[in-house]
């Protein structure tokens, strides 16, 4: 459905259609493939417009793809433009009405015929085009992938501009620093990472962050702001504001946009005026301006919104009721239920180290859950007696006896029951032909009584694969019939399951774990990261299941449930 509407939008905007159009289509497509549940029941029920983004007009398209399989606009569109001339406005210098002018005027109508006429230098026959143009779309038709840019992980943009804040907080004149921006709501990927600040003498500050060691070059550079390329290619932005307008900027430059949006329109029809600067009381021209996103909160009559909780997805209305939940936090966790040690063929710590550091963490306890396959033979009896050892050793702190095991494509364990039996934790997971009834596998593999956990439930990398075109209702659904517990994998290429995703579970009841699947010590970190998913799942500590002692937990599994 989602790729039907952004199809249309990109078809309409060849044809010159206004841009609200286009707009709501991308919008609401980005929606749908943001939501666990069906678009289609919802719409077919006359409720697709309670999903923010989806209007009456959109909610009609969507029973018009569940009646006839498309959407009747688009296959009007479809029959008269030729599908390629769509991608044409994907390669650097040719817009919408450049795209057109190139089928309309000179009759090319595919991704060869282009490169031919390239090559053959006619595209310069159109006024506006010349050499250059004909270089560029030669250089971008090489490389496809110039069109679909890969924007860096959570995972590595964030650990970055902490330090960068922790670098800043350092200098003399400084007063209050914070990330901003998409890495501040924690969101999974990024393009830029923003830093606000404050200080006694902003150009002091913009001028000791372009000579940081790490800064490779300084894209610009102004008294009050300063953007710079690091030496691993991370771009970050610093803007030294105002001290008396802090937490209005912060709040701004956090985002997201909707939220910003939403926040603004509530304003107006209370007789409000929200910017950057401050809160304007339009009858009195009275502004408002502070230091603290709290307090900017507090005036416009809502709870304080954690910045993870920031979409645009329910969390200003929530928020004026004062119903926004005690979202789970990093300190809540008391062990980790998936982690693999030299053990696995993959993992780079031996046991004791994982241990170790576990308690250095703070844990109590570490599942180790070793791939099935490493675990053949005596292996894995061998294994059952190191971890016996350490724990004799490490009392109070547990090793939990754990294992991943494979589902097969047939929908099988590789492991016999006989030894999943002898385990504490067994977490099951798809590893292999995502395209090959996942669904199934998946609820056989919860039907097992000595499976507790499924493991990254939908199998997705980001930047490298999408996920398994999974059902997770009905997931959800067995994952409470059977008493199993999805996992909310927290390595910075997977974040599975996704936010919304997650946040779907919790409503319907599922308990999840937060893991790191960890395969070296530095690893384990990789919680906070998941943790950060959760809260932007709106999962508080209850909801996340390795906030409980081992023995509560063990309570819980179906062994001893």
């Amino acid at each position: 459905m989602a790729e039907q509407f952004e199809r249309l939008a990109d078809l309409l905007e060849l044809e010159g259609a206004e841009s609200f159009r286009l707009i709501a289509y991308r919008r609401a497509a980005q929606r749908m493939r943001e939501s666990a549940g069906s678009i289609a029941e919802l719409a077919l029920a006359g409720r697709a417009k309670e999903i923010s983004g989806i209007g009456k007009t959109i909610e009609e398209k969507i029973v018009q793809i569940v009646e006839s399989g498309t959407i009747e606009a688009l296959a009007v569109r479809e029959a008269r433009i030729p599908p390629d001339v769509a991608l044409f406005m994907r390669l650097p210098g040719l817009g919408p009405k450049s795209a057109a002018r190139l089928w309309r005027e000179l009759g090319i109508t595919t991704l060869d015929e282009l490169r031919a006429a390239a090559t053959e230098e006619r595209l310069r026959a159109l006024q506006g085009f010349g050499a250059k143009t004909e270089a560029r779309i030669l250089e971008a038709l090489a490389d496809t992938a110039a069109a679909e840019p890969v924007r860096p992980l959570l995972g590595q943009g964030l650990p970055a501009v902490l330090a960068v804040v922790a670098a800043l907080r350092e200098h003399p004149g400084v007063d209050l620093v914070s990330e901003a921006g998409s890495v501040r709501r924690r969101r999974e990927t990024f393009r830029d990472l923003d830093v606000i600040a404050t200080a006694a003498d902003p150009a002091a500050l913009t001028e000791h962050f372009t000579r940081l060691a790490w800064v490779e070059a300084v894209a610009a550079h102004g008294p009050t702001k300063a953007t710079v390329v690091s030496n691993d290619g991370l771009r970050f932005d610093l803007r030294v504001v105002p001290p008396e307008s802090y937490g209005n900027l912060l709040q701004h430059f956090t985002g997201s946009k909707e939220h910003n949006v939403a926040l603004r329109e509530a304003a107006v029809r209370v007789g409000l005026s929200v910017s950057e600067y401050g809160v304007l009381r339009v009858e009195s021209g009275e502004l408002f301006r502070t230091r603290s996103e709290e307090a900017l909160y507090d005036h416009l009559g809502y709870q304080f919104v954690p910045p993870e909780l920031r979409e645009n997805a329910g969390e200003l209305e929530a928020a004026r009721r004062g119903e926004l939940p005690a979202l789970v936090e990093v300190g809540d966790l008391r062990g980790d239920l998936h982690s693999h040690s030299t053990w696995s063929a993959d993992g780079k710590s031996t046991l004791e180290e994982m241990a170790l550091a576990a308690q250095a963490r703070g844990y109590s306890y570490l599942a180790v859950t070793d791939h099935s396959h490493y675990l053949r033979e005596e292996r894995l009896d061998a294994q059952t007696a190191e971890i016996d050892r350490l724990n004799e050793r490490l009392a109070p702190f547990r090793l939990v006896k754990g294992i991943e095991v494979n589902i097969r494509a047939d929908g099988s364990l590789d492991v016999s029951d006989e030894d999943l039996a002898g385990r504490e934790w067994v977490l099951a997971s798809l590893h292999t032909a995502f395209d090959r009834s996942p669904t199934e596998r998946i609820l056989g593999a919860m039907e097992n009584p000595h499976v507790d956990c499924i493991g990254h439930p939908t199998a997705r990398k980001l930047n490298r694969r999408r996920g398994a075109d999974v059902d997770l209702d009905r997931i959800f659904a067995k994952a409470l019939e059977t008493g199993t517990y999805l996992e909310l994998n927290s390595q910075p290429d997977r974040l599975d399951l996704r936010d919304t995703h997650a946040r779907a579970a919790g409503e319907a009841g599922v308990l999840l774990a937060v893991s790191s699947d960890a395969h070296r010590t530095e690893a384990l970190a990789y919680a906070e990261i998941g943790v950060s998913q959760a809260r932007r799942a709106w999962l508080t500590r209850g909801q996340v299941l390795n906030t409980r002692t081992w023995p509560q937990l063990r309570k819980l599994t179906k062994r001893d449930s």
